[in-house]
């Protein structure tokens, strides 16, 4: 067990340095805090089996391939190709915006999936597989807002401030009856993202589609569009995927 986490410490370092994406074996073994002998031989045997990769000349390490492999096979059980894509491509049209597909993961989402926008020189560019709180952003606490109460609450309970968690339980419930949500400058200053829910055949939520943007020139009308657009894009991905709810099922918190 020791060997697995360690392991995935390692590749924690890999994955979410955005300054670089090749490291020497010294400076894994500060980040990870482990002897420089102990990194070589857990390395050594990532290599093995392609978790991690190493430039033969400069001796540096990065992330393998068998990664890409396994994380392929994943991202087509969810028929993005057939269902999702599609619907997001079509969205990204006609609103001339970037359009995100988002799962929860515990306490925190990730962005699965991402459709750029050629035409808009100015874009949000939130990279795949980033992690962000749940209470944070108009596509989390949509999740929240339409995910079981024994759930949203333990997510919740962990986040938000004791003192605040009754208010932002009232916000999920508003969020829950309109069926979509805003957020502004949340993460970014400038920038904000509407987003509406996706559900399974199962009628369980799967994830949440929003669209991200930049707040200059835009205007009531667009903002009003983006709205429009989300909900009923979110409605036409669930029920492509078989699902028989409406957004508000009235679930009270």
């Amino acid at each position: 067990m020791q060997t697995i986490d360690r392991a995935m410490q390692v590749i924690k370092v890999l994955a979410e340095s955005d300054s670089k994406q090749w490291f020497s074996i010294t400076d894994l073994s500060k980040e990870c805090d482990l002897p420089v002998s102990t990194m070589h031989r857990l390395l050594q045997s990532m290599i093995k089996h392609g978790l991690i990769q190493q430039d033969p000349n400069l001796k540096l390490y990065s992330m393998g391939y068998t990664w890409m492999e396994y994380g392929l096979k994943m991202y087509d059980t969810f028929d993005f190709v057939g269902l999702i894509r599609p619907e997001m491509e079509r969205l990204m049209h006609e609103v001339e915006e970037s359009v995100y597909f988002s799962k929860p993961i515990g306490s925190e989402s990730i962005i699965v999936e991402r459709i750029d926008c050629p035409y808009n020189p100015i874009r949000i560019y939130d990279q795949l597989g980033i992690r962000i709180p749940m209470n944070i952003g108009a596509a989390n606490k949509v999740m929240l807002a339409n995910m079981q109460r024994e759930e949203a609450l333990k997510i919740i309970s962990e986040l938000v401030i004791k003192e605040e968690i009754e208010s932002f339980l009232q916000l999920l419930a508003t969020i829950r009856h309109r069926g979509y949500w805003e957020s502004h400058g949340e993460r970014t200053k400038g920038t904000s993202s509407v987003a509406a829910p996706i559900f399974n055949h199962s009628n369980e939520l799967i994830g949440a589609l929003s669209i991200g943007y930049v707040d200059i020139n835009q205007t009531d009308k667009k903002r009003q569009l983006f709205i429009e657009k989300v909900i009923q894009t979110g409605l036409r991905i669930s029920a492509k995927l078989g699902s028989k709810l409406r957004i508000n099922t009235g679930q009270k918190y």
